[in-house]
């Protein structure tokens, strides 16, 4: 008896020192913490990662004006492999794999048996038979317990492979600057590998910021060798490094969403009525319908037939230049019609601009007289804003350099 007492005290310790314990650093924490002048740090899975560096406005416009270096680490990576990888993932995911080629990035998302979303990413194929999913959120048991029956191996590389977003018009030209020959060629989705040092890159157009850009990989051991090319090719270049908050401007913009903060994920979910199917949350253009059996379908092609989905996934416009953060969504002013997960004013499109959550049938059939209900501070006092809201289209902006092939150097 004391030996088990002994035993569950020390799992409560060691559960709690996890807790408390040290966030993670990533592979170029060096360089952040010398170029941090604000010390605003967020925890991103587990690692130590900046809200912002030095002003999140210059930050945001780094992105949009010249080119601007994010540390993409801390994303969740798996290594997925085997002969049945590709049937695997075709079973797992929400889109057609054998459509992916070698080479090529597509974004997809995956759902439990229920069709309620456990995630979305991005789904790299490296080989006939090797991929990488990145996503948001760590799945690991779940996706040994899918792979039940497949000839496949699965390995979370989240610490060994160290990642960065280069995006902004100007991060061609400082790929070019760097050395990398032939990155011109890559067009938007696509991948290449790159020597470096001893070693090699990997190197996709991709991004999360609706402009042009590409995501660096490489083992953990050369990511500040990697760091510093860029930087000493990017300095001609204004380049910036930012933090999450000018980032998530752009994607907003861009009118991309972030699992649990536009949506809760299955796994995450609390309450039954929290969950949302592809088609609540924007991505209904993923589900392939004429593919195998895939996680959720029957439940998914069931929602659709009978009409039964809830919620509806929108962009929203409004008055004025105050944002809705959290603003809740209301018809004619008195009936609640959802929630603004998302929201800032557009530098861009100089717009007022929100994601939001609404239930069904606002959004889908009752679209006119929609209002978002702001508290706005005004010395020292909450003051109580309806302003008027409209249904717009995403993203909120449209930028042709993003998909330019070749790209642009500025």
């Amino acid at each position: 008896m004391n030996a088990m007492t002994k035993s569950a005290a020390d799992l409560r310790r060691a559960a709690r020192n996890h807790i408390l314990a040290p966030r993670l650093e990533s592979p170029f924490h060096d360089r952040l913490i010398a170029l941090s002048e604000v010390n605003d740090w967020y925890n991103w899975a587990g690692y130590k990662a900046p809200h912002a560096l030095f002003d999140g406005e210059l930050e945001y416009f780094a992105i949009r004006s010249t080119a601007a270096l994010f540390d993409i680490s801390p994303m969740v990576k798996y290594r997925i492999t085997g002969p049945d990888a590709g049937r695997y993932l075709n079973r797992l995911t929400l889109r057609d794999v054998r459509k992916l080629g070698v080479n090529r990035v597509h974004y997809t998302a995956w759902c439990d048996d229920h069709g309620h979303v456990l995630d979305d990413g991005t789904l790299f194929r490296l080989g006939e038979n090797e991929f990488r999913l990145c996503c948001q959120e760590r799945h690991l048991p779940w996706l040994l317990d899918s792979a039940f029956g497949f000839a496949v191996d699965i390995h979370e590389e989240t610490e060994e492979i160290a990642g960065l977003a280069l995006q902004g018009p100007t991060s061609y030209a400082v790929l070019r600057d760097a050395g990398f020959a032939g990155v011109e060629a890559l067009k938007p989705f696509h991948i290449g590998t790159f020597p470096h040092e001893d070693g090699a890159v990997t190197i996709s157009r991709t991004g999360f910021t609706g402009d042009l850009g590409y995501e660096l990989f490489v083992p953990r051991a050369r990511a500040l060798s990697l760091w510093d090319r860029l930087w000493r090719a990017g300095e001609p270049h204004t380049i910036r490094a930012i933090g999450y908050g000018a980032l998530n401007e752009a994607r907003i913009e861009a009118g991309f969403i972030v699992a649990n903060t536009d949506f809760v994920t299955a796994e995450g979910a609390l309450r039954a009525d929290r969950v949302r199917m592809p088609d609540e949350i924007g991505l209904d253009w993923l589900v392939d319908p004429d593919k195998p059996n895939f996680n959720g379908r029957r439940a998914i092609l069931d929602a659709r037939r009978n009409q039964s989905l809830k919620h509806i996934l929108v962009g929203l416009e409004i008055e004025g230049n105050i944002p809705a953060e959290h603003a809740i969504v209301y018809h004619r002013k008195k009936h609640e019609a959802g929630l603004v997960t998302a929201a800032i004013w557009s530098p861009t499109a100089k717009r007022n601009i929100a994601i939001a959550s609404l239930e069904r049938p606002y959004g889908s059939k009752f679209t006119e007289d929609l209002w978002v209900e702001i508290y706005a501070m005004r010395e020292l006092k909450y003051q109580k804003l309806m302003k008027r809201a409209k249904i717009v289209p995403r993203p909120f902006v449209r930028l042709a350099r993003r998909t330019a092939s070749p790209p642009g150097l500025a």
